[in-house]
């Protein structure tokens, strides 16, 4: 398990910092003059990449490791063809977005990608079904591929609509948002939970824990509509989309409570930089969270999503600052990234550098809206995207360094 765990994870935060450096490349571009460099190509490489290569091959990882733990590493082998099969389509959409931009080979390997997904949805389903102890966990981790494939529908509506040349602006919105919502708010989001609650499954009553879980999952889908109000929409829609809202930060409510209750128990020997990545994990979310019930009103609503930085800020609210370091945080707290100079120095420096990138983000939202200008603001978010790369060129470093014998359970 130790060698399987090992080769995976260095592969995933390598997938990661390729996807750091395509950042470096974008800002440099905004920044300065790279006109060899086709920006929406190198866009549509950066973003499909960080969704399959990083996240969604982390997060396979870690529920396969989830599964081996509780079963023997017999469940790992069967699920390596799958994890290589994700690789592979990653990659080569990498490549091809960063060559063609959306065409056929792009479009083809976005599509073997989604099936791969399909069959790791499948088989993972399958196998918590024969797990003798059934537990919340499971349901989470049930939602987040349900969730995984929903989004798929968003992504194949794009792809007709490219492939039919129908350019129509709402619909490839709806679409895009409707993808980003059952992928960040949906498959990552509840995957991550699903770890974190086996993690507090001691401290948390199970029935406190299905109704958290319900809180959750009940509101995820009309919670799309919140991305879309922009949208005529009729008013018992609205006040679903409002109620989903208030239950899932409710729910998160409920999480922290049980959580700072019973934190000497939890955390008490967790090192001190493992602690603060769950802190600012769980600050993301909370602020993601917020933000989300504010956005019910219209007026915010429209606001947010009129300008372009305050849109980017959000999903790098929730990709880096939620989902991403509570993986990091969850892999040193399992002692899958062993604490090293190299490696500790790497996340600190990455921290650094998405707390500067959504500073910034944040400053040039509110200058777009209040139309005034901030000098060198392309030039900071460019020192942003190196910090995280260099952050992870250091935690790469880092994780050269082998996993103990014995894993937390």
């Amino acid at each position: 398990m130790n060698n399987f765990l090992r080769k995976w994870l260095r592969i995933s935060f390598f997938n990661l910092l390729l996807v750091a450096g395509l950042g470096v490349i974008m800002r440099y571009k905004i920044a300065f003059y790279l006109p060899f460099i086709e920006q929406k190509h190198v866009l549509h490489s950066h973003s499909n990449f960080a969704f399959s290569g990083w996240v969604t091959q982390a997060l396979m990882v870690l529920l396969v490791y989830y599964l081996g733990f509780k079963n023997g590493e017999l469940f790992l082998k069967r699920y390596c063809w799958l994890l290589y099969a994700n690789l592979i389509t990653a990659y080569s959409m990498l490549v091809s977005f960063l060559i063609w931009g959306y065409a056929f080979f792009s479009i083809s390997f976005s599509i073997l990608s989604i099936l791969v997904s399909y069959c790791f949805a499948l088989y993972y389903w399958k196998d918590l079904n024969q797990m003798n102890e059934k537990k919340i966990c499971h349901s989470w981790f049930k939602a987040a591929l349900v969730f995984s494939v929903i989004s798929s529908i968003g992504a194949f509506f794009i792809t007709f609509l490219v492939a039919n040349n129908i350019k129509e602006p709402n619909w490839y919105l709806a679409s895009t948002y409707f993808f980003l919502h059952f992928q960040y708010n949906g498959w990552f989001l509840f995957a991550c939970m699903g770890l974190f609650i086996d993690h507090l499954r001691f401290i948390i009553s199970f029935t406190l824990q299905k109704r958290i879980f319900w809180l959750f999952s009940m509101a995820c889908i009309p919670a799309y509509f919140l991305s879309v109000l922009w949208v005529p929409i009729p008013a018992w829609v609205y006040l679903l989309v409002v109620l989903a809202a208030a239950a899932q930060l409710l729910g998160w409510v409920l999480v922290l409570k049980s959580t700072i209750y019973n934190k000497l128990r939890l955390f008490e020997n967790l090192a001190s930089q493992t602690k603060w990545l769950f802190i600012l994990s769980a600050s993301a979310l909370s602020i993601k969270l917020f933000l989300q019930l504010a956005s019910t009103i219209p007026a915010l609503s429209s606001l947010a999503f009129g300008f372009r930085p305050v849109v980017i800020g959000y999903l790098h609210l929730m990709f880096l600052g939620v989902i991403t370091l509570f993986i990091i945080g969850f892999c040193k707290m399992k002692q899958f990234i062993i604490s090293n100079r190299s490696a500790n120095t790497g996340i600190l420096i990455f921290v650094c550098g998405i707390i500067l990138n959504e500073i910034f983000l944040m400053i040039q939202g509110f200058s777009y809206m209040n139309y005034i200008s901030v000098p060198y603001i392309n030039e900071l978010l460019l020192g942003a995207a190196v910090s995280m790369f260099c952050g992870l060129i250091f935690l790469n470093l880092g994780l050269r360094k082998k996993i103990p014998n014995m894993l937390d359970s």
